[in-house]
C-alpha cells in the first residue's frame, strides 16, 4: 500500500510523513530541499499541474489543494486507483465562513465516489512564528492590538496525528472532524507561555489595528489573511464576519482520534522555542 502525502514539506505534511508506516510517497515541488528518512520516497509534484502528479500505485491520499485544481486532482487520483482521500480543510467550513476556498475541495472529494474524511482545524499555533517571532527576536516585544483577546491555537502535531489515524485506520469514511484546539487562551497568556519557554519577559507594543496590519504585511504575511486575523475583514474578504454570538468550544474529535487531549499552547511554545530566539 502506498500513501501519497501532498504538501509533504509543509508544517503539517512533514509530520504526517514522519508518523506514517508502510510505503510513504512524499510529494514536494523541490525534492532537493526535502529532509526525510531514506525509507520515504520523495517525488516532485505540483498540485497546480495535476497531470504531473505521480499517482501510480497510490491507494490513499493526504490532500491539501487549492480549489482551482481540486476537482481535476481528485479525478486523476480516482482514475489512478486511489481509494481513500483525507482532506486537510478548515474549521471555517463548519461555521459557514468558507464557501469558496476549502469547501469546494471538500465537495470535489465527496463527489469522487471513494472513501473520504475531512479534517477541519481552527487557528494554527504555528502562525505565531510569522506574526510574533520577528519582533520578539529583535527586542522582546509583540505586535498585537488586543492582548486580552482570546484565541484557540492548535498544535500542528495534533492535526498530523489525527491525519495519520484516519489514513491508517478504518471507520472514518464519510466523516468531518473538527480540530478546534485546547481551551481558549488570551494573547497575553500565550505571550507568558512563550516568555517562560524563552526565559525572558515579553511585552506588547501599544499599536492600533491598522499599525499591526502594516507590520504583519511588512514581515511577509498576506494582507488578506492578516486582515481576517485582526478582525477587519471576513474569512473570504469583505466585511468582517459576525462573531458576536460565537462560543468557543473544545471539540472532542481530536481526542477520539488520537486517544489523548490536545497539546497545550505551553507545550507548543516549548517545542518551538528556538524559532523565537535571536
Amino acid at each position: 500500500m502506498t500513501i501519497l502525502v501532498t504538501g509533504a514539506t509543509g508544517n503539517v505534511g512533514r509530520l504526517v510523513v514522519a508518523g506514517l508506516t508502510g510505503h510513504v510517497r512524499a510529494m514536494t515541488r523541490d525534492p532537493a530541499k526535502a529532509r526525510f528518512p531514506e525509507t520515504v520516497e520523495v517525488v516532485r509534484g505540483d498540485l497546480d499541474d495535476p497531470d504531473g502528479i505521480p499517482f501510480d500505485g497510490v491507494e490513499k491520499l493526504y490532500l491539501f489543494v487549492h480549489p482551482p485544481t481540486a476537482r481535476e486532482v481528485v479525478d486523476r487520483a480516482v482514475k489512478a486507483g486511489v481509494r481513500r482521500i483525507v482532506t486537510l480543510s478548515s474549521g471555517a467550513v463548519t461555521h459557514g465562513y468558507d464557501t469558496s476556498h476549502h469547501l469546494p475541495v471538500e465537495q470535489a472529494v465527496e463527489a469522487s465516489g471513494v472513501e473520504w474524511t475531512h479534517l477541519r482545524p481552527g487557528e494554527f499555533a504555528i502562525n505565531k512564528i510569522d506574526l510574533w517571532a520577528p519582533s520578539i527576536r529583535e527586542n522582546g516585544t509583540i505586535v498585537h492590538p488586543q492582548p486580552d483577546a482570546l484565541g484557540q491555537p492548535i498544535h500542528e502535531a495534533d492535526i498530523a496525528d489525527a491525519a495519520i489515524e484516519v489514513l491508517l485506520e478504518d471507520g472514518h469514511a464519510g466523516k468531518a472532524y473538527d480540530l478546534t484546539g485546547p481551551p481558549p487562551i488570551t494573547q497575553r497568556d500565550m505571550a507568558k507561555a512563550l516568555g517562560a519557554a524563552l526565559g525572558r519577559e515579553l511585552t506588547f507594543q501599544d499599536v492600533t489595528t491598522e499599525e499591526a496590519l502594516a507590520y504583519y504585511v511588512s514581515v511577509g504575511w498576506p494582507e488578506e489573511i492578516a486582515r481576517y486575523v485582526l478582525g477587519i475583514a471576513g474569512y473570504e474578504g469583505g466585511d468582517p464576519d459576525d462573531f458576536s454570538d460565537y462560543q468557543f468550544v473544545v471539540s472532542p474529535d481530536c481526542e477520539r482520534l488520537t486517544g489523548r487531549p490536545y497539546r497545550t499552547f505551553t507545550q507548543w511554545a516549548r517545542d518551538h522555542v528556538d524559532d523565537f530566539r535571536p
